[in-house]
């Protein structure tokens, strides 16, 4: 390797200046904050300005040069996907914003302002919608790899969409890393003796809503495996909203599974 870049993420600004990097045949790697930002404490650094930035992020791919994983392009359909991915969650919680102040106690007046904008998101949401399910049934791969998903406890049309957009390692990783990513993996908080509840924390911050709510419908469908494995958690002792963690991490785990085995080679657990 001749050349490594390190830059952090900024909210989608920072795309333009990979895919050149990338265009230039330039190694680059696209750093975790969190990470960065605890190898500069290590150091005892607490000042901040954007040249001590640059010099930090230049020693952290320095020292870790070898181990940093290189940024990959994704297809133009994937960055699509996931762009219209994006903008549908945008559009949900706006209509959840603005339904929540159609039903608070405002006078008449009001709400026939808000009322407009409903109409207007819930078009704009169906519109979006139309155009995923387009774009999915374009590609027989993305087709197949919603067929499969949806095969699996708790994965329903939306969540396997978004799974598809804003998820593409899947199926690429191993089952620890595929959790991490998520954000679902448990951490343990030991010692000496002392031993407390492993902890899920980072990830990928747009997946964890989708498990969550893909793992309440998968408890709840009666007689399937998710509620047996649930409730096994549970009258073993197990908090609800740490089973629930669970259900979530077997979910990813076997969709990671059973997309692995349907178009990649087998990975080294």
């Amino acid at each position: 390797m001749h050349s490594l870049i390190v830059l952090e993420a900024t909210g989608g600004y920072e795309r333009d200046c990979l895919d050149f990097l990338l265009e230039k045949d330039i190694a680059v790697h696209r750093a975790d904050a969190r990470k960065v930002k605890n190898f500069v404490r290590s150091f005892g650094q607490n000042a901040k300005t954007d040249a001590l930035d640059a010099k930090a992020l230049s020693l952290y791919g320095y020292e870790r040069s070898e181990r940093l994983t290189l940024y990959q392009k994704p297809s133009d359909r994937q960055k699509a996907l996931q762009s219209l991915i994006e903008r549908r969650q945008d559009l949900t919680q706006m209509l959840v914003q603005e339904k929540n102040r159609y039903q608070a106690p405002l006078n008449k007046s009001l709400r026939s302002t808000i009322k407009p904008i409903i109409k207007c998101l819930e078009k704009q949401l169906v519109n979006v919608e139309g155009l995923i399910d387009k774009l999915i049934c374009e590609c027989k791969i993305l087709t197949r790899k919603k067929e499969v998903l949806r095969t699996i406890p708790g994965f329903g049309e939306i969540t396997a969409n978004t799974v598809l957009g804003l998820l593409p390692e899947l199926g690429q990783l191993n089952r620890k890393q595929i959790a991490s990513l998520c954000g679902v993996a448990p951490f343990p908080r030991e010692s000496g003796g002392k031993k407390q509840y492993r902890r899920t924390y980072g990830g990928r911050r747009n997946m964890r809503p989708i498990l969550y709510m893909a793992a309440m419908g998968a408890k709840r469908k009666k007689g399937s495996s998710m509620e047996a494995f649930f409730n096994r958690l549970t009258q073993n002792g197990k908090r609800p909203i740490v089973a629930l963690v669970a259900v979530m991490r077997k979910i990813i785990v076997i969709a990671n599974a059973k997309i692995k085995e349907a178009f990649y080679e087998a990975i080294p657990e």
